[in-house]
């Protein structure tokens, strides 16, 4: 069973169609990126597969049933924003959250629980400040313990809203690794929203490529080409390569967008 098919999907929002048509089937253990200009319905889309915005159109589907808000077998990392200085929840209680924060109530301690959360936190390396407050840790710190919340689940689906925004380089491999690390023996499908694809490039097996409405996928090689972003965008794009890294000049400044290495 895939974790996600998406079948003639369309949405729009404030009277502006962000995408129609959309079709897309991610398999277990697959890694997809999804970029496009600001305005482009990146966002949006991870919404709708959270089942937080009813689509005007098509089907979203998830391990072969209708989407439903609070499925478990979703997994989610937010833009990350780095948490005020006097939050005093520990980072071991940031990952528990996992677990236990779709519960009403206090979370109930339990050695299984504490286990688990022993687990994840060496999973992406955190042992060192899990028992610190979330508060005086950096922001790559902060990002590493929401990985192990949306892991605790053990999701068969892994939605990434721009997850390296704010990171240093250093950190954005850092993290990019930890999604990565033994996806394909999970079987875990990821669905990545990213500015710069450039610090996952060599993870990403499919780009989804959101603009004006219209969309285009395939593996990056495919996508990523002059030709093919200047047909999506109806204006001459130029793709640059140099060496392992994607650079896209020319795209209309119509939804907000900044030249340099590939955004979205």
């Amino acid at each position: 069973m895939n974790p996600l098919e998406i079948s003639d999907a369309a949405l729009t929002l404030g009277g502006r169609i962000l995408w129609s048509g959309l079709t897309l089937t991610v398999r277990p253990g697959e890694f997809v990126a999804v970029l496009g200009a600001n305005g482009s319905g990146k966002t949006s889309l991870l919404r709708a597969i959270l089942g937080q915005l009813p689509l005007d159109a098509g089907e979203i589907r998830v391990h072969g049933r209708p989407v439903t808000r609070g499925d478990r077998a979703i997994g989610y990392i937010p833009q990350q924003r780095v948490m005020p200085a006097g939050t005093a929840l520990r980072g071991r209680d940031l990952v528990g959250l996992g677990l236990d924060g779709h519960r009403w109530g206090p979370p109930w301690p339990s050695k299984a629980k504490r286990e688990r959360i022993d687990e994840l936190v060496a999973a992406v390396g955190a042992e060192a400040y899990a028992n610190l407050p979330v508060g005086v840790l950096s922001g790559g710190e902060q990002q590493r313990l929401r990985v192990g919340q949306a892991l605790a689940s053990n999701p068969s689906l892994l939605l990434c809203d721009e997850p390296l925004s704010s990171l240093d380089l250093h950190h954005q491999r850092g993290v990019a690794e930890l999604i990565d690390q033994g996806l394909h023996e999970r079987g875990t499908g990821v669905v990545f929203v990213t500015h710069d694809i450039n610090p996952v490039l060599d993870m990403v097996d499919t780009v989804l490529y959101l603009a004006n409405g219209r969309f285009t996928s395939g593996p990056p090689e495919t996508v990523l080409t002059s030709e093919v972003l200047s047909d999506l965008y109806g204006t001459p794009v130029e793709v640059i390569r140099s060496g392992e890294r994607v650079f896209v000049a020319g795209i209309p400044e119509f939804p907000h967008h900044h030249d340099g290495e590939v955004v979205a």
